[in-house]
């Protein structure tokens, strides 16, 4: 930008009396003057603000966790087997008579021996249709501890259960599991439903 000339004398007394008016008139007017005689630059001096930065690129959010996937639901138990098995317990100690018998009118003698009855056949079928071991090889009643990670489904913890394992507990029952499962092979047409069929005597 050029230097602007000077003014002669008359042009800047004609220019002194017109500004004075002007000043008195316009408060806008004077207070450009006050800044410009303070030092202030001039708005056509003043540098165009700085362009304003790019918006800085948001980083990608994460991708979302990955869904566990949902435990396999096993298929609806084998009912054949279980009425199967209901029909041995029935066969050999007349498990379901004794059950659907209301036995509240009877003396504990009489409950005692029909119990005893019932065990022999019931055991007899426990025996000749599984082999079963204990869980636990401890004697029931004695100390032990679950170490960190131990199989929650043979394994049932009871009673205070507060924080994480190490546990250390009483055995209180030992547990079963069935190493071998021996059921009697289905005929065709064969109605597992029939646990026992009625009896008609001539």
């Amino acid at each position: 930008m050029t230097e602007p000339q000077e003014l002669p004398f008359l042009s800047r007394l004609s220019l002194a009396i017109g500004s004075f008016f002007a000043l008195l008139g316009d408060g806008r007017l004077a207070a450009r003057v006050q800044a410009l005689r303070s030092g202030a630059p001039l708005a056509s001096e003043v540098p165009p603000p700085a362009p304003a930065p790019a918006p800085v690129q948001a980083p990608p959010p994460p991708p979302p966790a990955p869904v566990p996937a949902p435990t396999p639901v096993r298929a609806t138990a084998n009912v054949d087997a279980a009425l199967q098995l209901l029909a041995l317990l029935q066969r050999e100690s007349r498990f379901v008579d004794f059950l659907q018998e209301d036995i509240g009118a009877y003396s504990d003698a009489d409950v005692g021996a029909a119990a005893r009855l019932l065990h022999g056949g019931a055991r007899k079928v426990l025996q000749d249709t599984f082999d079963l071991e204990p869980v636990r090889t401890e004697a029931e009643g004695s100390r032990l501890t679950l170490p960190t990670g131990f199989d929650a489904a043979t394994v049932r913890v009871t009673g205070n259960v507060v924080g994480q394992p190490p546990f250390t507990g009483t055995l209180q029952h030992k547990g079963w599991h069935a190493t071998a499962v021996r059921l009697p092979a289905l005929t065709e047409g064969h109605d597992t439903r029939v646990i026992a069929p009625a009896e008609v005597e001539l």
